[in-house]
């Protein structure tokens, strides 16, 4: 049985790889906007796994061709703050409008992960989750704000910031799960492959394809 990664991002992979497994990475290209429009009254744990969910599917088909015996993750991540789920900033001015909200004050990052396991190119069994990591954030100088937008990593990341990279240098704190923060939150991961019958030892050392 083969781990898929329904994502692009390489945080996750690495994280992955760190803890053992290397997976299968097939990405999903889903519309996340089109997703979170359909869901305009939902709460934020509702938007995260429906994304994440959304993800494993779209790559089931040709996951299924290849492996049809497999364990399919999808995963999304967005920040809770002032009321808001904030996903990738669009632009840089979105970016350094959000960091002036943000900066002093703390957010819920959210990380929704959906899991599929396959049989016999059938899925047999399905969970989803979530966890929330109250992230404390710093102040960031302006001359620092404008060399962290300037480098691009806020705009490819949700609510613009990382904690393993540049980010982390304005990121006081967190409260929670820190692997959540960087993508795939380990913890969950575990739980919801207890969920479907599988245990994250089943793909230690596997190798990719």
């Amino acid at each position: 049985m083969r781990f898929v990664l329904a994502s692009q991002s390489p945080a996750r992979l690495g994280m992955l790889r760190d803890a053992g497994i290397e997976p299968v990475v097939r990405v999903s290209g889903v519309d996340e906007e089109a997703i979170e429009a359909s869901l305009p009254d939902a709460k934020p744990d509702t938007v995260v796994v429906a994304l994440a969910e959304a993800k494993a599917r779209a790559v089931l088909a040709d996951v299924v061709a290849e492996h049809p015996d497999a364990l399919i993750v999808g995963c999304d991540s967005m920040l809770h703050f002032d009321g808001q789920l904030m996903g990738k900033p669009a632009t840089v001015d979105i970016a350094r409008e959000r960091w002036g909200r943000m900066a002093g004050n703390t957010g819920d990052l959210m990380t929704g992960h959906a899991v599929l396991r396959v049989e016999g190119g059938e899925v047999t069994a399905t969970a989803t989750g979530t966890e929330s990591t109250v992230v404390r954030f710093g102040k960031p100088t302006e001359r620092e704000l404008e060399a962290y937008l300037a480098s691009g990593e806020p705009l490819r990341v949700a609510g613009a910031f990382t904690l393993d990279g540049r980010g982390g240098w304005f990121v006081d704190g967190i409260d929670g799960d820190s692997s959540g923060v960087i993508g795939i939150s380990l913890p969950l991961m575990r739980r919801l492959l207890n969920e479907v019958g599988l245990s994250v030892v089943d793909f230690w050392g596997t190798p990719t394809d």
